[in-house]
């Protein structure tokens, strides 16, 4: 989640997870990913736990992109992981 997103409050959280709801069969395959800055990337791998990672390092090194599918049995789930990616500093979700 990016600041943006952030600052877009409960409004934007409940057309999101409505828009979930309404393409999604509970439980199912969701992607997450995201884009971080190599020093936050411990972090990341924390917040998805045993999840298998795709990891791809930017030409340079300093930022990686993320890649998780995990199954998910509600709207709610995906919200509170994008919440608390939110919070790794200089996190980009895509």
């Amino acid at each position: 989640m990016t600041g943006n997103e952030e600052k877009k409050g409960a409004a934007w959280w409940s057309k999101f997870q409505s828009l979930l709801d309404d393409q999604n069969a509970w439980p199912a395959e969701y992607v997450f990913k995201f884009i971080v800055p190599a020093a936050r990337l411990d972090e990341v791998r924390h917040l998805f736990g045993q999840v298998p990672l795709q990891e791809r390092a930017s030409r340079n090194g300093n930022y990686v992109s993320i890649t998780a599918t995990m199954l998910i049995y509600s709207s709610d789930e995906i919200v509170a992981m994008y919440t608390t990616a939110g919070q790794i500093e200089g996190l980009i979700a895509l």
